[in-house]
């Protein structure tokens, strides 16, 4: 088995973009190998595609599972496991954004809610708690927003990124109005 020049590149540069997204570079190659292959592979195919280790492979789709990002496939008369991606691309967004806040998210908004909650004792632990409630409201209007587009089919979802730059010009132009009407 070999991939071509341009899906090595692409499984090559995954790799790479995953370790900016939280997996490690193996992690990242195994899935885009995964998202580009039409059929389930096992760790042998996965490890000779990659030129990597088949414990490498293993830890990675464990990893991958974990982030509920792979299915696991039985082939009659195979005793292998075969893994192939969970769903669509929309699927594998909102799925690695759940996976983020319930990993980076959600633990920083309990420790800042915990010190929100905790009287100043100086006036530098009062200036302190002030920042943390600002970056706590963000987070959390972030984190309202979030669970507002992840209810959103992925029709939706795609129309209201597409519209882009026009929410913005769409919410001056409501600023505007609301400014004249007042004056």
């Amino acid at each position: 088995m070999t991939l071509s020049n341009s899906s090595e590149a692409f499984v090559l540069h995954f790799g790479e973009m995953g370790s900016r997204w939280g997996f490690n570079r193996t992690v990242g190659q195994i899935y885009a190998l995964l998202v580009i292959h039409e059929e389930p592979l096992n760790a042998d195919q996965i490890g000779e595609l990659l030129r990597v280790s088949r414990s490498n492979v293993s830890m990675g789709i464990k990893e991958l599972q974990s982030w509920r990002l792979v299915t696991l496939h039985h082939i009659p008369g195979d005793r292998k496991d075969y893994f192939s991606v969970s769903g669509s691309m929309w699927d594998m967004a909102r799925t690695v954004f759940e996976e983020r806040r319930k990993r980076e998210l959600d633990p920083t908004l309990s420790l800042l809610r915990s010190h929100l909650l905790e009287a100043p004792e100086t006036q530098s632990d009062a200036y302190a708690q002030e920042k943390m409630r600002e970056i706590h409201d963000l987070l959390e209007l972030l984190n309202q927003w979030a669970n507002s587009l992840n209810t959103l089919n992925p029709e939706t979802l795609q129309s209201l990124m597409k519209l882009g730059s026009g929410v913005s010009k769409l919410l001056e132009f409501k600023s505007k109005v609301g400014r004249k009407e007042s004056e």
